[in-house]
């Protein structure tokens, strides 16, 4: 297994065969791992561009956290909850909203924050620490390097302590203890262990945008399948935060053998987030 200093070496030696003709993208998210290769990048000394993409959803102090870093605010093209107008809310298997607010190109070569030990899925896709990458059409390509794949948490927390660097507040507790094992993210991402449950107890208005643009959503489309298996947004939101199964939605609703103890979307959502969801 490769030391912290190795995978240093590494990373860098990666960063500097990127050929130089042309700025490269650092692709800042506000995280610990795009902290990371912020100072790789400056270590190696090459030329870059560090960039933040407005999702208009990052947790509060993300963007001025980005100022700080000097990093280059990308403004949206379109806001969160205009797209959940436009198309509904995104789901595990429907993720849409990240096309339009995060993966789109910038420049013809980029650096991310990528690392395989992040989750199953990511150790699956990526494996190499470089890809040739296309968005939309087949002339939009972008050349995209991860110089941390490899990298462990403990490697994390063990370069930005080395390095001095200081993170986004929401990584330090009130005592100002750093937790690298803490992620930040889109509030309320349904691709979160728990669907973005937690985010929305800590931002619960949020929350109450969401149903209010995707009861909109579903108002302009009365006779759409959403509307007839969920009723109203309330029902569709309760079912992508809490139900594994639409069968599952269904035998909570009515009660199934017990239709005393049916559920009451909007009531429930009101209890677990204590929040008045009058629209």
């Amino acid at each position: 297994m490769k030391t912290l200093g190795e995978k240093i070496d590494f990373a860098i030696k990666l960063l500097k065969s990127i050929p130089q003709d042309k700025e490269i993208e650092i692709s800042f998210s506000g995280g610990k791992d795009s902290e990371v290769i912020l100072e790789l990048a400056k270590m190696a000394q090459i030329p870059f561009r560090a960039i933040y993409k407005n999702t208009t959803i990052d947790p509060p102090g993300t963007i001025a956290h980005c100022k700080s870093k000097n990093v280059e605010i990308f403004p949206p093209t379109v806001r969160f909850f205009d797209l959940v107008r436009r198309k509904g809310p995104p789901t595990r298997r429907a993720r849409y909203c990240c096309d339009f607010l995060k993966e789109y190109k910038v420049l013809d070569r980029a650096v991310q924050g990528i690392r395989k030990c992040e989750s199953v899925k990511r150790a699956a896709r990526y494996d190499e620490p470089e890809v040739c990458r296309i968005y939309g059409n087949k002339s939009n390509v972008c050349h995209v390097y991860y110089p941390i794949l490899q990298w462990s948490d403990n490697d994390v927390e063990r370069f930005i302590k080395e390095r001095g660097i200081t993170c986004h507040p929401l990584y330090y507790d009130e005592n100002g203890i750093f937790h690298v094992e803490r992620r930040l993210g889109c509030i309320g991402c349904p691709l979160k262990g728990d669907n973005g449950r937690s985010d929305f107890l800590i931002y619960p208005k949020f929350l109450k945008l969401l149903i209010k643009e995707t009861q909109a959503w579903m108002d302009e489309r009365p006779y759409g399948n959403s509307v007839r298996k969920f009723r109203n947004a309330y029902g569709l939101l309760y079912h992508n935060l809490f139900c594994k199964s639409y069968s599952q939605f269904e035998d909570l609703i009515t009660g199934g053998l017990f239709p005393e103890l049916a559920v009451d979307c909007k009531l429930f959502l009101e209890q677990y987030f204590k929040i008045d969801l009058n629209l």
